[in-house]
């Protein structure tokens, strides 16, 4: 028997403006573009929203309805979440339909689509109750496979969700770790005892996700018969493949002209054909089959380029510099128990900004301009360190006045000022997990001669259609 192990992710960040230098202290709106261009966030979700999500929404329903056996998973970043809220609430009711039907996991995962969990466990933990309190209020279920921001893995991260009730997490079945063994069966992470990881098929996942519409590839046309005729000779080389990828994929990397849809729409079939290979959820899949052996993975384990690390996120010292002034945020900003301040924070945590001000050359580095809304990654860097630029002044602010009243009490002049405040729970300890080492902050103008110092300015040409 063969199962196949579907699981698509979907996400929008909220994308920062050009916010320029002369905007730090006088406007707190790092996200409201209105140009109907790719920094603005509604025009990006509702473009994608008739491009993928909606008649996506719509082939998989009928898929559904067509077969009992069909089965798939979704994740969702709580920030698309919210813009579907705002922007497109239709979008989110035909999700919700998906989910309805029984047939259709949710995984657990980062809600703000952060790397927190390698720079600040405590508020990796944070963003992961706040993501199941949505998924509950919005769907009314509770994950309990976890998917990391961006498929990254550590043996670490395993633990945690082990030590959390997870029963499975996700990753990439990368050669350097498997060795000469299949991705397709459960393993047991290093260090753990109960939880299984489901490994990506990530060539069979990427036939669809990036080569579909190549016409230069040599299976260009591909047909739902073939791929089914590559995950049939499967058969007896493992229990599960597992087609990890972006909903994305569907309609805005595959445009609709490549055939995409119709691939879609006849694929379960085509699978289902041969009598033994049906389709599981992840929940399902990890209850049903036992592990196969060791996944071991002491370093950081992604799904994007060609390294599979975090260098597409932290490879370049822009990178580095903004994640690390990111993060030195966290005590000062937890003080100020501001809800606006800290959930503007965690926007700024969302990886695909610091995926922007990626710097890779090749076939890596015209994925990250694809992507990217800006002109270069400089442009990404300047506007997310100018937004970050005024949030520090902001915070300080909050911080002062918050002091300020706290000497009042102590000297018994309760003077009664109202708060908007958010409960917190005490600051834990800082985990032992690698973290940026501390740097001075950066005023605007020291961190814009830095650039200028150290890096040439250079242009990437934009490509239509783009979004995510």
């Amino acid at each position: 028997m063969l199962t196949v192990c579907p699981y698509f992710h979907v996400h929008q960040p909220f994308r920062v403006k050009r916010y320029r230098v002369f905007d730090i202290g006088n406007d707190t709106e790092y996200f409201n573009d209105m140009s109907g261009t790719d920094l603005d966030n509604r025009f990006i979700v509702e473009k994608v929203a008739n491009k993928s999500y909606r008649p996506t929404n719509r082939v998989l329903k009928e898929l559904l309805d067509r077969h009992p056996e069909f089965r798939f998973n979704l994740s969702f970043s709580g920030t698309v979440l919210d813009q579907f809220e705002a922007y497109a609430p239709d979008v989110l009711e035909s999700f919700q339909e998906l989910v309805a039907t029984g047939r259709v996991e949710i995984l657990a995962d980062t809600y703000h689509h952060s790397l927190a969990f390698f720079y600040s466990v405590p508020e990796f933990k944070r963003q992961v109750e706040q993501h199941e309190r949505k998924i509950k209020k919005l769907f009314g279920v509770k994950p309990r496979v976890f998917r990391n921001t961006e498929l990254s893995y550590r043996n670490d991260l395993a633990k945690w969700c082990e030590d959390n009730g997870y029963l499975g997490i996700m990753a990439e079945g990368w050669d350097k770790y498997l060795g000469w063994r299949s991705p397709n069966y459960l393993y047991r992470p290093t260090g753990c005892s109960k939880i299984k990881v489901l490994l990506k098929n990530y060539k069979l996942s990427d036939d669809i996700a990036f080569r579909f519409g190549n016409k230069q590839w040599e299976s260009w046309p591909l047909s739902a018969d073939t791929y089914a005729n590559w995950i049939h000779a499967h058969h007896g080389d493992g229990q599960t493949v597992n087609l990890f990828m972006d909903y994305e994929s569907f309609g805005e990397h595959q445009w609709e002209d490549t055939g995409i849809f119709d691939f879609l729409r006849a694929m379960p079939e085509m699978v289902m054909r041969h009598p033994d290979t049906s389709f599981k959820t992840a929940t399902e899949t990890v209850q049903s089959y036992d592990v196969a052996g060791e996944y071991d993975v002491p370093d950081v384990l992604t799904w994007a380029d060609t390294d599979r690390d975090l260098t597409a996120w932290n490879g370049n010292d822009i990178q580095r510099d903004a994640i690390a002034a990111t993060y030195r945020l966290e005590e000062d900003i937890m003080k100020t128990r501001k809800r606006d301040l800290i959930e503007t924070w965690r926007k700024l945590q969302t990886s695909d900004h610091f995926y922007y001000m990626c710097t890779k050359w090749a076939n890596d580095g015209d994925v990250h301009a694809y992507f990217s809304p800006y002109q270069s990654p400089y442009d990404a860097y300047i506007a997310f360190m100018n937004a970050l630029s005024d949030l520090q002044l902001r915070v300080s602010h909050a911080v002062a006045e918050r002091e300020a009243k706290e000497v009042a009490v102590a000297t018994a002049e309760p003077a009664s000022v109202e708060e908007e405040v958010v409960e917190l729970e005490p600051m834990p300890e800082r985990s032992q997990v690698p973290a940026p080492e501390p740097e001075p902050a950066l005023s605007p103008r020291r961190w814009w001669e830095k650039i200028l110092d150290a890096i040439p300015f250079f242009s990437r040409p934009r490509r239509e259609g783009i979004s995510s």
